[in-house]
């Protein structure tokens, strides 16, 4: 019931398929990723660079408060942050409070020691961009797999291709669905290649307060550390108070091209669906229609679409906008950050909603083949090519006046062949024996060659 009074889809309807996605991007996960920078950064003081003794006993106990952190010390720390007025010293309070009840109050002092909020904040989006990205990029390799295969599946079969919705030179099914498994594949890689990027310098990038106290560190070296090695994210060492963002902007793009494509695929699929290419299991008890008892519609390739467009939007924006702040900083970036969970959460739905729909489709051979019996003008491309071949006079000319914008038949064709002048009879023989269904070229060689590679 709380559910149905939800403000967004993704907390409502579609709720079940984004769920996975709320302990990392919900204010639950933003405040257990600060937590967890927070611990991490306490125990690299004092565990690498030696700034307090402390037992290894003591160190786990650390260890503890991160490891053991709940929806419950959650809502502790939104308790102190209505006192406070600020998230991230909320977080530090909490911290320095159970450090006291553990024993272990002596080094309180080092927790959120030089930092400013954006070391906090940035390394945990950062570990939040992280663990979305692994979580996407599943997804969407479920629809590449599926993707490849049907097209392993459908490899052989023959179909008429549409260039400006016209029919066109045959294709296989195979081929263009391995069309689009390629160009996901290839994005796919530049997502998992994106490399995940956060800074902890202070207030304004330079260690101002690192090191006026302890000069002898080398504090860049030990924030490379720190980022490489405990939090495993790239570091950044040029930047303002605030993470510029660039790593972002760019994993962002990424989705954003795949979304394009995804959106690409879900209008090709409804419309092979809408020339009866595909047909669409039918499940018991739904309805395709409130009055139109025999449909079916492609409900899940245009669910897709719709949210993928959604997700490009609010991406683009991100994408820009995350790139740009006054001076120093600004806080449009904060508010801006917070809505990175419902970006993954649009874009996962498309995936998910795209692959549903692949799950409910098989090749409809009927229906292709019978565009393909009612298309023997296809041929027209590879007899005048043929023709230009043995000297014929314009032969491109002659198969427009005998086949542009009319249907023809096998007979018409045959006779047309047998006036050629100057092919000989074994070209002939060949012309005649062509069909639509296999004139498919090296379609079926260059789905194999797809999967070799």
């Amino acid at each position: 019931m709380e559910s149905i009074k939800a403000l967004s889809v993704l907390d409502g309807r579609y709720r079940k398929m984004v769920e996975d996605l709320s302990d990392i991007f919900s204010e639950y996960g933003l405040i257990k990723y600060r937590v967890q920078v927070e611990i991490k950064w306490l125990e690299f003081l004092v565990r690498e660079l030696k700034i307090a003794e402390i037992s290894d006993a003591d160190t786990k106990k650390i260890s503890h408060i991160s490891d053991t952190f709940s929806p419950a010390h959650a809502e502790k720390i939104k308790e102190i942050e209505k006192e406070t007025n600020h998230d991230v010293k909320a977080v530090e309070y909490f911290i320095k409070a159970t450090l006291d009840q553990i024993g272990i109050g002596s080094v309180k002092e080092w927790v959120h020691f030089s930092c400013t909020s954006d070391d906090i904040n940035n390394t945990a989006y950062a570990l939040m961009t992280k663990a979305g990205k692994e979580n996407i990029l599943k997804s969407l390799s479920d629809v590449l797999e599926k993707i490849e295969s049907l097209a392993r599946q459908y490899k052989s079969i023959p179909m008429i291709s549409r260039t400006h919705g016209q029919p066109a030179s045959p294709t296989t099914v195979g081929k263009e669905l391995v069309n689009f498994a390629w160009r996901i594949k290839y994005e796919l890689e530049n997502i998992k290649d994106a490399d995940i990027q956060a800074k902890i310098n202070g207030a304004t990038g330079n260690y101002n307060a690192h090191y006026f106290v302890f000069p002898d560190i080398d504090w860049i070296a030990a924030s490379e550390r720190f980022l490489s090695s405990y939090l495993e994210v790239t570091p950044l060492l040029f930047t303002t108070q605030i993470n510029p963002n660039n790593y972002l902007s760019n994993l962002l793009h990424g989705m954003i091209r795949v979304a394009s494509i995804i959106i690409d695929f879900d209008r090709d699929m409804w419309g092979y669906i809408s020339l009866g290419y595909f047909k669409q299991k039918v499940k018991a008890g739904e309805v395709g229609s409130s009055t139109m008892p025999h449909k079916v519609n492609p409900i899940d390739f245009e669910n897709s679409e719709g949210n993928m467009g959604v997700a490009i939007s609010m991406m683009e924006h991100l994408s820009v906008k995350l790139l740009n702040s006054r001076f120093q900083r600004d806080l449009t970036d904060s508010t801006v950050l917070r809505n990175l969970g419902a970006v993954f959460g649009y874009f996962k739905i498309g995936l998910l909603n795209a692959l549903k729909g692949l799950t409910r489709i098989e090749v409809n051979t009927d229906r292709i083949n019978e565009d393909i019996e009612e298309n023997l003008e296809l041929l027209a491309e590879p007899i005048q090519t043929m023709m230009r071949v043995f000297g014929e006079e314009n032969p491109y000319e002659k198969l427009k006046e005998l086949t542009r914008g009319r249907k023809i038949s096998r007979d018409v064709l045959d006779k047309f062949i047998d006036s050629l002048k100057n092919v000989p009879p074994d070209a002939k023989k060949r012309m005649k024996a062509l069909s639509v269904a296999n004139y498919t070229g090296l379609s079926e060689k260059l789905v194999d060659r797809y999967f070799s590679k």
